[in-house]
């Protein structure tokens, strides 16, 4: 019976080895966000770890070529991955504080220790080709046809273990329940091998038990820095939370460290760089009158507040289309934000890819860029080339608005968005938001003035721009941009390691 379980073994220890790397990554998602470095990182442990599982259990093979440690060694790393969920979320709470106090140490360490509790399970898995390999060899001369179905078989799996997580398991049931799942089907193989012998059996029947009792255990919940969490949610794009602050609804994603949407029943401003997308007509060549905009598209439309902005502001003068890539982003904006009062078109797809496969003559006054999921932003979403694309896309006299993250004193995001957006504007303004870390860019696509432009914002219209003009023109320090560095381009747009250099500085900066 043992052999006739080893196969099956193997295919299922090559889909679980893959299912915990994806768990891995949506685990540390909402606290470290999905940065190519945090993946790269990640992968290149796993692969760490596979390679000492390789020799691990050649090793072991070789010494002690017995199916019942084979069994116990994948029973171990079927409860280990099944307790995972467990035992990692209150590693993950302090590392929110990590963040919070800005201690790096604490932040880099708790890191680790995260990665760290994938370490075991996946050595084990490592080690289940070799020897599987050494206990159904029976002559050397077919060594290489045996080796090959092992590792076919292994590969298979992890094909399985690839598609269903990302397809089927996390979408529909979550990370936890998904790392459940593949740690009963893990066990299960295990404990069918591991029965015929008396003395182990119960011990893998009692992982067995303390797995499944585990998905009766209510799930942890990342509690909000402030406020009262009113919804959350893995998309498969992005971990969401909706927070009640006072009067304010906020939407957050992955890390926390930005808000994504505001919506405060008593207040049409916000103070946040939504406002200052109101303004965006008035980077023209100056005018009599205000200039109000008759199509607009937001890129990033998540909650809807920009909307609901340039609708407080021009009614219904101005048409709307809103692009947002994740559809339970819509659906709380819907839920939470009001977002249908905003009358807007909306479009579940990529930014870029949206914008693409739009027809010649498909123009807007206004295009609105805030699809950067800060800390860290889409690289395709910051190039030479997106930007050509934009311009494409506007109405003559048009301008391209982008709101960009900051720190108080260190711009370097803001001037690499505002040298990429030099090489295709006539003129780049920026703006700084008085309350939030954000400075916003306007790309003209027509020859203006700086005092032009504060003519226009003078003279504008009444109300919620006359509200926002005022602060820009009083508070926002507008000026001209002067940047003229390095232009990011598809092939090469470092802003990963631009953006972990700023947050370094910061925290070496805070610490100090």
């Amino acid at each position: 019976m043992a052999r006739q379980i080893l196969l099956p073994l193997v295919f299922v220890s090559g889909m679980a080895s893959l299912a915990v790397e994806f768990g891995a990554a949506r685990l540390l998602a909402p606290y470290f966000g999905t940065s190519l470095y945090v993946w790269g990182v990640l992968i290149g442990l796993v692969l760490v770890y596979l390679s000492a599982g390789y020799v691990l259990g050649g090793r072991l093979a070789d010494r002690h070529p017995r199916p019942e440690l084979l069994f116990q060694l994948t029973a171990w790393a079927g409860l280990w991955i099944g307790i995972i969920p467990l035992l990692s979320y209150p590693i993950l709470l302090v590392s929110q504080q990590g963040f919070k106090t800005l201690d790096a140490g604490l932040v880099l360490g708790t890191l680790l220790a995260v990665l760290a509790l994938f370490a075991v399970p996946v050595v084990l898995l490592g080690c289940v080709s070799p020897f599987a390999i050494r206990l159904l060899l029976r002559d050397v001369q077919t060594g290489g046809n045996t080796a090959g179905a092992v590792y076919a078989l292994s590969t298979a799996g992890s094909i399985l273990g690839t598609f269903l997580p990302v397809f089927w398991f996390i979408p529909t049931y979550g990370t936890r329940p998904t790392l459940v799942g593949f740690s009963l089907a893990l066990l299960v193989p295990s404990v069918l091998g591991l029965w015929p012998v008396p003395r182990r059996r119960w011990y893998a029947a009692l992982a067995l038990v303390v797995v499944l009792a585990g998905v009766f255990v209510p799930p942890a919940v990342k509690p909000p820095e402030q406020g009262t969490l009113l919804y959350e949610k893995e998309s498969p794009y992005q971990y969401i939370q909706v927070v009640q602050v006072g009067s304010q609804t906020q939407l957050l994603l992955n890390e926390g460290q930005a808000i994504h949407s505001i919506y405060d029943p008593g207040a049409l401003t916000t103070g946040g760089p939504w406002d200052y997308v109101v303004i965006a007509s008035a980077f023209r060549a100056q005018a009599a009158a205000e200039q109000v905009p008759r199509r607009v598209l937001i890129l990033g439309l998540a909650g809807g507040t920009s909307a609901r902005q340039d609708r407080a502001a021009f009614g219904d003068a101005v048409d709307i289309t809103g692009v947002e890539i994740d559809p339970d982003v819509v659906a709380a904006g819907r839920r939470y934000f009001h977002l249908d009062q905003t009358h807007a078109h909306v479009a579940v797809q990529d930014a870029r890819y949206w914008l693409a496969t739009r027809p010649a003559d498909d123009r807007y006054d206004v295009i609105v860029m805030d699809a950067y999921r800060q800390p860290y932003i889409p690289f395709h979403l910051t190039t030479r080339e997106f930007f050509d694309l934009a311009r494409q896309h506007l109405a003559p006299g048009g301008v391209v608005v982008v709101n960009a993250g900051r720190t108080r004193t260190d711009y370097r995001l803001v001037a690499a968005l505002g040298s990429t957006m030099a090489a295709t504007f006539d003129q780049v303004y920026m703006l700084d938001v008085p309350s939030f870390t954000n400075t916003m860019l306007y790309g003209t696509t027509e020859p203006t003035s700086l005092g032009g432009v504060e003519a226009n914002l003078a003279t504008g219209g009444d109300g919620l721009w006359h509200e926002v003009a005022s602060s820009a023109l009083s508070h926002g320090d507008l000026r001209l941009s002067d940047y003229h560095g390095q232009v990011f381009t598809d092939d090469l747009a470092p802003v990963e390691r631009l953006i972990d250099e700023i947050i370094l500085g910061y925290i070496q900066g805070s610490s100090r």
